[in-house]
C-alpha cells in the first residue's frame, strides 16, 4: 500500500448521511416489489429492455454523472442488469446462494469465501475481496444477505455488509487486519440490491450497489479517483460477466 495515502476513520456524520441515502432507496424500491411499478429497471425503458435481451451488460449510475458528495465520503449507486439464456431462476438462486464457491465462481476479485450461517432465506457470509487499480487493496468483510420471493419466478435480494476491514500483507506471516471503518477508507459500506426474474429463455439478472468511500484528498486525485470512482461500476459488470459465464459456459 502506498503511504501517500492517508490513514482516516470513518466519520458518524458520513454513515448516517450513507444509512440515509440507501433508506430513501429503499423507499422508492416499494413500488417495484408490490406491482405498482416495473419489476425490473430494464423494464422502465424500451432501449434498455432491447439492449439487455440482446446480450449486452448494462452498467450507470443510477442518476447524474457523478458520485454522491456527502459530509468527508463519497456514495456511489450503480445500477446494472445483464440476460443469461438458457437457464432458471432456480439455477440461478443456486449458484449465487453457493457462497463456499465463490472463490471460485468470482475469482480474482473474490479471493476467498465461506457460509457463516443458513437459516431459510437469510445467509451470512464472508468474502475477502481484491481491489486493484494503480494499488491493491485487500478487504475483509462479512455480509448479511436476505433472500424473498416476490412473485412466482421473481426474486430479491437484499445484502448489508457487516463488517469491512482493510488487510495488508495479506496472504503472508506478517499479514494483518485493521479495525473496521479505519485504513484507506476505499470501501466503508456495500449495500447490494438484485432482482432476478425468469422469462421464457432464460433470466434477467439486475444489481443496484450503493457503496461507501472516503472523498477524494487534495493532490491525490490521481491515485484516489481511479479507484473509488471507476472500481464500482467494473466490480459490477464483472460479477455480471462472471454469473453469466457460471451458468451458461460463456462470457
Amino acid at each position: 500500500m502506498t503511504k501517500s495515502v492517508s490513514v482516516v476513520q470513518l466519520k458518524q456524520e458520513t454513515l448516517e448521511a450513507f444509512l440515509a441515502y440507501t433508506r430513501d432507496a429503499e423507499t422508492q424500491m416499494e413500488a417495484t416489489l408490490d406491482g405498482s411499478a416495473p419489476f425490473l429497471w430494464s423494464d422502465g425503458n424500451a432501449d434498455r429492455a432491447s439492449r439487455v435481451r440482446s446480450g449486452k451488460f448494462l452498467a450507470q449510475l443510477w442518476s447524474g454523472e457523478s458520485p454522491v458528495r456527502i459530509p468527508n465520503g463519497l456514495i456511489h449507486d450503480w445500477i446494472g442488469a445483464a440476460s443469461i439464456p438458457g437457464t432458471t431462476v432456480e439455477k440461478t438462486l443456486a449458484l449465487v446462494q453457493d457462497y463456499d464457491n465463490h472463490k471460485v465462481i468470482y475469482k480474482p476479485e473474490v479471493m476467498d469465501s465461506r457460509l457463516i450461517t443458513h437459516h431459510g432465506n437469510d445467509y451470512t457470509i464472508y468474502l475477502r475481496l481484491l481491489k486493484k487499480k494503480v494499488i491493491t487493496v485487500v478487504l475483509d468483510t462479512d455480509h448479511d444477505v436476505h433472500y424473498k420471493r416476490v412473485r412466482d419466478d421473481e426474486w430479491f435480494l437484499r445484502s448489508y455488509t457487516t463488517r469491512i476491514a482493510e488487510v495488508d500483507d495479506a496472504g503472508t506471516a506478517k499479514e494483518k487486519v485493521h479495525p473496521p471503518d479505519t485504513g484507506y477508507g476505499f470501501l466503508w459500506r456495500l449495500y447490494s440490491y438484485w432482482k432476478f426474474m425468469g422469462k421464457e429463455d432464460g433470466v434477467i439478472l439486475e444489481c443496484r450497489a450503493i457503496s461507501l468511500s472516503r472523498d477524494v484528498p487534495l493532490g491525490l486525485g490521481w491515485i484516489v479517483e481511479p479507484i473509488i470512482k471507476s472500481l464500482p461500476r467494473e466490480s459490477l459488470v464483472n460479477t455480471l460477466k462472471a454469473t453469466r459465464q457460471a451458468l451458461t459456459g460463456s462470457a
